[in-house]
């Protein structure tokens, strides 16, 4: 389809999750398609998910990146509970399935604001690393990737789950009966919402690796909605697209969900069209890692994909897989509900 076919799409209902930042994120989207076509209308559906509603557990133990995915895909197939039909959804792309339901696909993926995790520090502290706090201060987490390099990399320190929005859990850190001195999040959520000042130090490899598609926006759609694609492909971002499928291709090589302790960073040249992908996987009490680094010439997506399942075997054979297959999600979740006093090795 060209752009004379396009002039004849007039609106189209953009759906996303209903807190500050996903608003904020479908916002982004909606600009890009109105700026690129003006005769477009966007409306945006802000729908608060089943996900959203169950903040008092992580997300390893009840269900994982579904649950931010299924009941807005719902509304691509067709109107439900007096809402409209959608014609594409928005997500945090570390949100997203590597594996879709057969009726959808991602149609493109977005601009990549800054994906590293962030050290916030409580409010009047003056640490301004990991390294600088105090044995057994208590680090707020709920992730498992997050944890586990944590534990192998600043072993002394103690974490707990922590969810919630951005701002509901800045005020629990801030709170001064807060058993928190600090939080890890992602650094493209506080930038989207106006609250990178509370960031106190950017963390990387190999100190930090982050997230599989973090922060990156992916956009979901009907399998077989040829219009909607063909918006969505002026709108990509081709460079962070390869990054990001690289990332996918290796979680889902290694079978692994949003709570598996797979930690990443990439980057392509533009000039050269080479891609470097470096990985590494923790076992979730940090004992145990094997990481690696691949960089191959990458020219479509077919070749960002093949660069991940390569480095996905690299990690196996290294002892990836085993790590992986060894973990007790139970016993995960044993470790967070401990109280602060307990050993954070246990």
């Amino acid at each position: 389809m060209g752009d004379e076919k396009i002039q004849t799409v007039k609106k189209l209902n953009i759906g996303g999750r209903k807190s500050q930042l996903a608003v904020a994120q479908s916002e982004i989207v909606k600009k890009y398609i109105e700026s690129r076509f003006p005769q477009i209308e966007c409306s945006i559906l802000a729908l608060s998910t089943f996900g959203d509603q169950v903040q008092s557990k992580p997300l390893y133990s009840f269900g994982g990146k579904a649950l931010w995915t299924t009941e807005l895909e719902q509304l691509l197939l067709g109107p439900c509970d007096g809402h409209p039909q959608l014609d594409m959804i928005v997500h945090s792309l570390k949100d997203v399935p590597t594996n879709l339901p057969d009726d959808f696909v991602l149609g493109c993926i977005l601009d990549r604001e800054d994906p590293r995790d962030a050290m916030i520090a409580k409010k009047g502290s003056n640490y301004k690393t990991l390294a600088d706090l105090p044995d057994g201060s208590i680090v707020g987490t709920s992730s498992v990737r997050r944890s586990s390099q944590l534990l192998k990399n600043h072993p002394r320190l103690r974490f707990e789950s922590v969810r919630g929005n951005v701002h509901t859990r800045l005020k629990k850190l801030d709170d001064p009966e807060s058993p928190f001195e600090c939080l890890i999040l992602a650094a493209a959520g506080l930038d989207r919402v106006g609250l990178g000042h509370r960031i106190t130090k950017r963390l990387s490899g190999p100190e930090m690796y982050h997230a599989v598609g973090q922060g990156a926006l992916g956009v979901e759609i009907r399998k077989n909605d040829r219009e909607s694609l063909d918006i969505l492909s002026h709108i990509e971002n081709v460079p962070t697209a390869y990054c990001c499928l690289a990332e996918r291709a290796l979680m889902r090589h290694l079978e692994g969900g949003c709570s598996v302790p797979l930690g990443v960073e990439s980057s392509y040249d533009e000039k050269s069209n080479v891609l470097s992908l470096s990985a590494i996987i923790v076992s979730p009490d940090g004992s145990q890692s094997v990481q690696d680094t691949i960089e191959q010439t990458v020219q479509n997506k077919d070749d960002a994909a093949a660069l991940g399942v390569r480095l996905g075997d690299t990690l196996v054979n290294k002892g990836g897989k085993k790590i992986l297959e060894s973990i007790n999600y139970d016993r995960i979740h044993e470790i967070h509900k401990k109280p602060a006093s307990a050993d954070a090795s246990a």
